[in-house]
């Protein structure tokens, strides 16, 4: 059986491509069991992986979960294991980008929301369609979404189910860039390789400190900036050399 979750690593990209294409890439416990296996790789791999992409095979990013797997209910190997896998890939130490084309529905969304950046193409299509099949969120949707887009968008996009454009979704800060269609992989790719231009270890300090002090007071907040941050890191002083070289 072919893996349903494909890794290429390649000068300090790590791709995972979502590869159920004939299936529009319908989300599965099998692909979350393999996710979560990458994902627990690569918390170890932060001196050879800088930036994470995750994308999908053939026409779309994923049209969101296997209605097949829920409706037959199938058991999970462990309790929450979607949940846990998504929660455990917004908080690698390494910033993940999400790359969506086609369609990201429900829990493609969920799934998509654990990026830090998004980039859509301009005919990707995104909803919320839990309602649709009278479900509730159980990956992350109630969290992560009013986060990202206001709590009023997000009650939007919950409650009536609307599909939106991927311009649209960069409208109104779901995605933080949507690109032309024909220029999706070509703009991805330079985006991925100006994420890693920086400093890996500024990436991984920047994305703690959010995680951290999400939530917190001001006050606490800038204390924790202050008292907890990681620092200088060890490619400071030949970033600065080779800035006074130019």
């Amino acid at each position: 059986m072919s893996a349903q979750v494909l890794r290429e690593d390649r000068d300090g990209l790590c791709t995972l491509t979502l590869n159920r294409p004939e299936k529009m890439n319908a989300l599965t416990v099998q692909m979350f069991l393999e996710l979560h296996e990458h994902v627990a790789a690569l918390e170890q791999q932060t001196d050879t992986i800088g930036a994470v992409l995750l994308r999908g095979a053939g026409r779309c990013f994923s049209a969101g979960n296997d209605l097949r797997d829920l409706a037959a209910g199938q058991p999970l190997p462990r309790p929450h294991l979607q949940a846990h896998t998504i929660d455990r890939l917004a908080r690698l130490p390494q910033p993940v980008i999400v790359a969506v084309h086609g369609y990201c529905y429900t829990g493609a969304l969920e799934l998509a929301l654990a990026g830090d950046l998004i980039a859509t193409a301009q005919s990707a299509r995104f909803a919320d369609t839990h309602a649709k099949w009278a479900l509730t969120p159980l990956w992350g949707m109630s969290q992560r979404l009013p986060r990202r887009v206001g709590d009023a968008r997000a009650k939007e996009m919950m409650l009536l189910g609307r599909t939106y454009s991927g311009a649209q979704a960069a409208a109104i800060g779901l995605a933080n860039f949507c690109f032309a269609d024909d220029e999706f992989d070509a703009e991805v790719e330079a985006l991925a390789r100006e994420l890693l231009a920086g400093s890996w270890f500024s990436h991984r300090a920047n994305k703690r400190l959010l995680l951290e002090t999400d939530g917190l007071p001001l006050e606490a907040g800038l204390a924790h900036e202050v008292f907890r941050n990681a620092g200088k890191g060890p490619d400071m002083q030949e970033r600065i050399a080779a800035f006074g070289k130019k």
